[in-house]
């Protein structure tokens, strides 16, 4: 199949150095002059080359060769920020919006919140590089956390919990599915809607076993790589 054709010698240009990280492809018009092929043929291989994460796709700017992807280990307690650091990556993270509101459906149920409950809702962008990666909401149990608002929301907010309220994380309970990035969410990471993602659920529990915030993390799904150890000679 002539689009699989495409898509190999994609990948051999990307593992010998030809193609870099970020580079941006030509479009899609003189890469099927390149392949003298069509454009539905193009797209079929660059659709397999985005599902591989070795491309990603800029809503009107194009395709582009995906850096190596950050790893992600949910045993550790480590924020982006600390993990981006120790893989020698620059990390950024860009408020976007942080109120406080009646509790959604989703809140509620992730925190066990009554009916009629507010919660702290704050939504950020993970930059890897200077490139969006992660769209990032979190809903905040309120009461733990008074005048949450009045602090810096873009920095970790382990940190702020730690100094500001004597708050630690002991526990996370992870879930990881497919998802797709959709409207300001796809928008926030200048990707096109219905571009496939990563989903990171987290509730996160203080010392004392009390739940203190759950997050929604929607990663391009090019852009993170989950990876644990688990040793069974414990004990």
């Amino acid at each position: 199949m002539q689009y699989v054709k495409i898509k190999d010698a994609v990948v051999e240009q990307i593992e010998s150095g030809l193609l870099m990280p970020k580079q941006k492809l030509p479009s899609e018009r003189q890469l099927a002059e390149s392949f003298a092929t069509t454009r539905v043929t193009l797209r079929e291989a660059l659709s397999l080359l985005e599902a591989e994460g070795k491309v990603y796709r800029e809503d009107r700017r194009g395709w582009f060769i995906s850096p190596e992807p950050l790893i992600y280990d949910p045993s550790q307690a480590a924020g982006f920020t600390e993990v981006a650091l120790a893989q020698q990556r620059k990390p950024e993270t860009r408020l976007v919006t942080a109120k406080s509101m009646l509790a959604n459906k989703q809140a509620s149920k992730q925190l066990n919140l009554k009916p009629f409950s507010n919660v702290y809702c704050i939504d950020r962008v993970r930059y890897l590089d200077d490139r969006p990666v992660a769209f990032v909401t979190t809903y905040v149990h309120p009461d733990l956390f008074p005048n949450l608002l009045e602090h810096d929301l873009s920095v970790s907010l382990i940190e702020v919990y730690r100094q500001h309220y004597h708050q630690e994380y002991q526990g996370i309970r992870y879930r990881i599915a497919a998802s797709s990035l959709m409207g300001e969410t796809a928008q926030a990471l200048r990707a096109t809607s219905g571009s496939p993602a990563t989903l990171v659920e987290k509730m996160r529990y203080n010392q004392d076993g009390r739940l203190l915030d759950c997050a929604f993390e929607f990663w391009r799904h090019d852009a993170m790589c989950i990876e644990s150890v688990a040793d069974f000679n414990i004990g």
